[in-house]
């Protein structure tokens, strides 16, 4: 009996994208749909907010720059929070205090890789910002979160002090933003098809069925 190639999906996005928390539950229901599919799921690195320096920036000063008013936020928040409901998750955005550049954030989940924990350890800063508020530009909340997960936080709090993988985090998010990838997130399937937006898990159960159907096919000729 011939062994099925895992496919790999890299899962482009950000810790602050509501849409790519919404998105990290659909791929894994999509995932729960094709059990018999071998998949490898990688998440890469992207920065929505670019601009946002290291330390951050306060919440209304973000919203005041990206949307021009607080208030003209609060139409868009409405649509995210009743999508993020209906997957089971929670979105407070009233209660986000501070918006954090999310380096830091994806230095983390690629030292959680290490260990086979970077789903869980996006997870938590997703649930940390989305429903919890928390401050993600904190390095004590950054270093309990990695601790919540299992990693070593004296390790974790060393790391973050100095520019470990803060090149290879910038370069990784470049090159997504260099292959044309600009809306999050993007699930980009054997490095060659490209499936952009929070899609239904329905569809995109469909998508890994087909290309992993295609690449076992490649491989068998």
């Amino acid at each position: 009996m011939s062994t099925l190639k895992p496919l790999q999906i890299d899962v482009v996005s950000d810790v602050v994208c509501p849409w790519c928390y919404i998105g990290k539950h659909r791929i894994e229901s999509a995932l729960a749909l094709v059990p018999d599919v071998p998949v490898k799921l990688t998440f890469r690195p992207f920065f929505l907010n670019p601009w946002v320096p290291r330390e951050g920036i306060s919440r209304e000063d973000y919203l005041t720059t990206k949307f021009g008013s607080v208030e003209a936020y609060k139409g868009i928040a409405g649509r995210v929070v009743a999508a993020a409901s209906e997957e089971g998750l929670i979105y407070r955005p009233e209660l986000v205090q501070r918006q954090p550049n999310t380096i830091d954030c994806h230095r983390l989940i690629l030292w959680a890789e290490a260990v086979g924990k970077a789903p869980e350890m996006k997870q938590r800063l997703m649930e940390l910002y989305f429903r919890d508020g928390g401050d993600l530009t904190d390095v004590n909340v950054l270093v309990q979160a990695a601790a919540d997960v299992g990693l070593d936080a004296d390790d974790v709090r060393r790391r973050l002090a100095a520019d470990e993988d803060v090149a290879r985090v910038s370069a990784d998010a470049q090159e997504a933003a260099g292959k044309g990838i600009s809306g999050v997130p993007t699930y980009v399937f054997a490095q060659k098809y490209a499936v952009s937006g929070a899609q239904d898990p329905n569809l995109l159960a469909r998508a890994i069925r087909q290309v992993s159907a295609e690449i076992n096919a490649q491989a068998a000729e």
